[in-house]
Formats: structure tokens, C-alpha cells, sequence
């Protein structure tokens, strides 16, 4: 995790943000337990309290699960739960903005996914057909 807090929000969502992008990004999968709070708290010089409290908004949106006496664990679902959210937001907030960006700069759909790296995205079938077999 970088160590960088920026001044736009609170330090406490910044980390719990960073936990959520773990969980997104299969570094945190789940069952697996999250650092601790002291631990955190230490290598980030931050207060343990703010670790906590970004800690207990994961377990209040059901990400994170405590168990008494072994620390806190990622909840089994958080990453296809998170997904959903992250999605719909992405298409809510963001796509919009995109879009409005691609029309305005005259972009084709070719010409994008032609920027695309193949390994992350594979070519769009060819219109009115199949996708080839090599």
C-alpha cells in the first residue's frame, strides 16, 4: 500500500478505500485476514483509531468479518459484492464522462480498442458474425 495520504478526504477512507482496491484486485481474497491494526497503524504512523474505524466500515458494508480474539477476515462474497457496486458506480458516474469524451474527440470503436492491449481485452467479434477461430 502506498503511504500517501492525500488532503481531498479523510485518512480513514483513503485506507479503507486501499483495502477495498485489495479485495478488488485479488491480493486480499476471501478468508484471508486483513493486517492488523497495530500493524497498520505502526508501518503508516497513522492512529490506531483511524485504522479502526476504516476497518469497522468494511465490517459494516459486510466486507470484512471480526472474529473474536483472531482479528478481522474478508468476508466470503466481498469481492463479487464489491464488483456489482463498482460497476454500476463506473456506469452511473464515470462512463458518462467517457463517453462524453470519446463523442466530443471523434473516436470510433476501432480506433479505441485498436489502443487496447490484446491481453487485456480481446477484439470485438467482427459485426453481424462470429467470432472467428484461428
Amino acid at each position: 500500500m502506498d503511504p500517501n495520504w492525500s488532503d481531498n478526504q479523510p485518512i480513514y477512507r483513503q485506507l479503507r478505500d486501499r483495502m477495498v482496491a485489495l479485495i478488488l484486485e485479488g491480493e486480499l481474497k476471501e478468508g484471508d485476514p486483513l493486517p492488523s491494526v497495530r500493524a497498520v497503524a505502526a508501518d503508516y504512523r497513522l492512529n490506531p483509531l483511524t485504522v479502526l474505524k476504516a476497518y469497522q466500515q468494511l465490517v459494516d458494508e459486510n466486507l470484512v468479518e471480526k472474529r473474536r480474539g483472531r482479528g478481522m477476515y474478508v468476508s466470503e462474497g466481498a469481492r463479487r459484492s464489491l464488483l456489482a457496486g463498482e460497476r454500476e458506480r463506473f456506469l452511473h458516474d464515470e462512463w458518462p464522462m467517457i463517453l462524453a469524451v470519446i463523442r466530443r474527440l471523434g473516436f470510433s470503436a476501432d480506433e479505441l480498442f485498436a489502443q487496447t492491449p490484446a491481453e487485456t481485452h480481446p477484439a470485438p467479434p467482427p459485426r453481424g458474425g462470429e467470432p472467428k477461430n484461428p
